[in-house]
């Protein structure tokens, strides 16, 4: 008890000092946190732009697309930051020619061409039948026309030529030794053949075939990315 009075005593006599000598003693008390800072909605716009300016349409056939053309890019996109959307001739869930399954959420018709940088068809089986689908001409056309990037993969570097968009420009598509169709296809709507695995012209990119398609990603990318 004589301790705690004793104690007492000198924590009164130690507070009458401070206040004699002008000493405030809120100095002595806690201090608050500094106040966060919110989240404004100028910030969440400008993530959402950043987010947009990084968006990629992949085109792929409802059927028989080509597997590893569109994942393995699709992959290789994604890991660069890229964000990416898919489509087809109609929405649901399109297949491969090895089964992998890709999900067309956004019709032809739905495509806003400001929210995106570029758009890649992915070849296969299946988009050698769609090579005179006017929908996907058009497709391709309004990306190009807008000054966006255009890539195509396998066979669907024909599309291109059929649509218009590769005369007087260098490209290459996929051939064989019993197969010179594609590369008919090509030259016959003005393009200049390349024999190369992937081939840049401008905002251009096309590429032979599946064992291209990790140079053909890695080209996209660098090429959005200046």
């Amino acid at each position: 008890m004589k301790k705690r009075f004793i104690y007492s005593t000198v924590l009164i006599i130690v507070g009458l000092g401070l206040v004699f000598w002008g000493v405030p003693l809120s100095l002595f008390a806690p201090q608050e946190s500094p106040p966060t800072i919110s989240t404004t909605q100028s910030d969440v716009n400008n993530k959402l732009n950043i987010t947009m300016e990084k968006k990629i349409l992949m085109a792929v056939a409802f059927k028989d697309f080509r597997d590893e053309e569109y994942f393995v890019s699709k992959e290789i996109l994604e890991k660069a930051g890229f964000s990416i959307d898919t489509t087809s001739t109609k929405k649901g869930i399109a297949i491969g020619s090895q089964g992998g399954e890709a999900i067309a959420h956004i019709g032809i018709d739905e495509i806003n061409l400001e929210n995106y940088e570029a758009v890649i068809f992915c070849g296969g089986s299946g988009m050698a039948n769609e090579l005179d689908n006017q929908i996907f001409h058009k497709l391709a056309k309004d990306f190009y026309e807008n000054n966006k990037t255009v890539a195509a993969i396998c066979v669907a570097p024909a599309l291109l030529a059929k649509a218009g968009i590769l005369e007087n420009k260098k490209a290459t598509v996929w051939s064989s030794e019993l197969d010179k169709s594609f590369i008919k296809t090509l030259e016959e709507n003005g393009a200049i053949y390349e024999d190369s695995p992937v081939v840049v012209d401008n905002k251009i990119i096309t590429a032979n075939g599946p064992d291209a398609v990790e140079e053909f990603g890695k080209a996209i990318e660098e090429l959005l990315s200046n």
